[in-house]
């Protein structure tokens, strides 16, 4: 039997990087997955990847019709959500001389906005006992030049987590927070202009961690899942890093 056999998980930007992984391991141990993305192509490859059935529906989180769309998807299968991965986010370097309007409002609208009302409008579908994991960042507190807007919108996160296991106790509804350190995604490697920048930063990205390395998406899909299912059913509230030891040692 798979640890989330016979449940129901959205994962949010589950159509690459961490989301993608995590939405093939609930897959695999038996969760019927839905997944969001912004872009069609790349939800159609990722379902290739997940199978199982897995659902896509397009969206943007920035957009609150589209999570509305995402959640009457998901109410037409009628089981509740056991599961949510608010996962969708995004950030690019800007030093404090260098933010913009735009690059702040576009990260806090994916960042924070996207991530409380998908949260929100989660909670008429939430199943008694159900798990809400947030992604936050080793950002939120390394204060990394160069990521303000990335990390206090990180931070936020972090204290959503907070209030809302507070806010939902009382049905049994346990939130964490999941924070990667340096992963290998496509987020990351986007962050350089080119290929030879993308791969200055991995090596600069991997010199930092204690484990000598950056991390693999999967190594988080493993965290994610031990959040998702019973295994953490005396966790919430929590902080669980997934860093390689980067906000540690």
């Amino acid at each position: 039997m798979g640890q989330l056999d016979g449940k129901t998980a959205v994962v949010t930007g589950g159509n690459s990087g961490i989301g993608l992984a995590t939405a093939k391991r609930f897959a695999r141990e038996g969760a019927h997955v839905f997944i969001t993305g912004r872009r069609q192509e790349a939800l159609d490859a990722a379902l290739a990847e997940i199978g199982h059935g897995a659902v896509a529906v397009r969206g943007d989180v920035a957009d609150l019709g589209d999570i509305d769309r995402l959640y009457a998807a998901v109410a037409e299968r009628g089981r509740p959500i056991d599961v949510l991965f608010a996962n969708a986010g995004g950030g690019e370097f800007a030093a404090l001389e260098q933010v913009t309007e735009k690059h702040f409002d576009s990260t806090f609208d994916i960042n924070v906005r996207g991530m409380l009302f998908t949260v929100q409008k989660a909670v008429p579908f939430l199943s008694e006992g159900a798990s809400v994991i947030l992604t936050g960042s080793t950002a939120a507190t390394s204060g990394e030049a160069n990521f303000g807007v990335y990390a206090a919108s990180k931070a936020a996160v972090r204290s959503f987590s907070r209030t809302w296991a507070n806010e939902l106790k009382d049905r049994a509804i346990r939130v964490n927070t999941l924070v990667p350190g340096p992963v290998l995604t496509p987020g990351i490697t986007g962050l350089a202009a080119d290929a030879d920048g993308a791969a200055k930063m991995r090596d600069a990205f991997a010199a930092q961690v204690p484990l000598g390395r950056m991390g693999d998406p999967d190594e988080v899909a493993a965290a994610a899942l031990f959040l998702a299912g019973d295994e953490s059913s005396f966790v919430t509230g929590s902080e669980l890093f997934v860093d390689g030891g980067l906000n540690q040692i």
